[in-house]
C-alpha cells in the first residue's frame, strides 16, 4: 500500500475512491487480493463508511468484485473496458461539444485558456488530473442533454486518467490537444473541435492501453 494515499481535494468518499483506484491501476493492490475496510480505513486515517461506499463505486467501475459474506476482491485490470470506456466517451463528448460549443462565451474561452496555461505550468501528474478534468467540464457545461452529461460522467469515474506513472509522459501531448480544441473554438469552427476532441480522447486511450499492457507484461 506504499503509493496508497488521500488527494487534498474533494469528499472524503472521492478521496478513499481516487487512492484505492489509483493502488490497484498501479499494481499495489493485485488480482484476485481481498480489499480489507479496516485495514483500507486505518491506513487512510478514516472511517470505514467512506471505505465501503467506495469499495461499491470501484465494483460499478470494474476494479473490484464484492462477494456477499466475503467482502472485496481486486479484478484484473479489464483492457477491453478501457478500450469500451474511451471509445464510448470519445463519440459521446464529441456529441456534447457539438451541443455546448454554440454557447461558450468569451469568458468561458478565456478561462479555457487559463487552464491550458495552467496545465503548461504543472508538472505533478495529480494536479494536472484536476485541471485537466475541469477543463474537460468546461468545455461541456453549456451541454442541454441532461442524460448525455450523466453518461459522460459516469464515464469519467472509470478506468481514469489518475496513473502518475502513466502522466508523466503525457502531459505535453495532452495540452497540445486542448490547444488545438480551444484554437478552433475560438475561430467558431465547431464541427472541428468537437473531432478534435473526439481523437484526442481516442489517443488517450490508446496510449492508456499501451501502458497498462507493458506494466503487466
Amino acid at each position: 500500500m506504499k503509493n496508497l494515499q488521500l488527494e487534498n481535494k474533494d469528499s472524503i468518499q472521492v478521496k478513499a475512491t481516487n487512492a484505492i483506484r489509483k493502488s490497484i491501476l498501479s499494481g499495489d493492490f493485485q488480482p484476485g487480493e481481498k480489499l480489507v475496510q479496516e485495514q483500507l480505513a486505518e491506513y487512510l486515517g478514516i472511517s470505514r463508511m467512506p471505505i465501503r461506499e467506495s469499495l461499491k463505486q470501484l465494483e460499478i467501475e470494474g476494479f473490484v468484485t464484492i462477494e456477499p459474506y466475503r467482502g472485496a476482491f481486486v479484478n484484473d485490470v479489464d483492457v477491453s473496458a478501457i478500450e469500451e470506456t474511451y471509445a464510448l466517451r470519445s463519440n459521446l463528448e464529441k456529441m456534447a461539444l457539438q451541443r455546448a460549443a454554440p454557447h461558450l462565451t468569451q469568458g468561458d474561452l478565456e478561462e479555457l485558456e487559463d487552464y491550458i496555461k495552467l496545465m503548461d505550468e504543472e508538472n505533478n501528474p495529480n494536479d494536472f488530473v484536476q485541471l485537466n478534468v475541469t477543463f474537460h467540464k468546461l468545455l461541456l457545461k453549456h451541454c442541454d442533454w441532461g442524460r448525455l452529461n450523466k453518461f459522460i460522467e459516469l464515464l469519467w469515474n472509470g478506468y481514469a486518467q489518475q496513473t502518475p506513472e502513466f502522466l508523466l509522459g503525457q502531459i505535453d501531448q495532452s495540452n497540445i490537444d486542448h490547444k488545438v480544441i480551444l484554437e478552433h473554438l475560438k475561430k467558431g469552427n465547431f464541427s472541428e473541435a468537437s473531432l478534435a476532441l473526439q481523437e484526442h480522447i481516442s489517443k488517450t486511450g490508446a496510449r492508456l492501453v499501451d501502458y497498462i499492457q507493458r506494466i503487466n507484461s
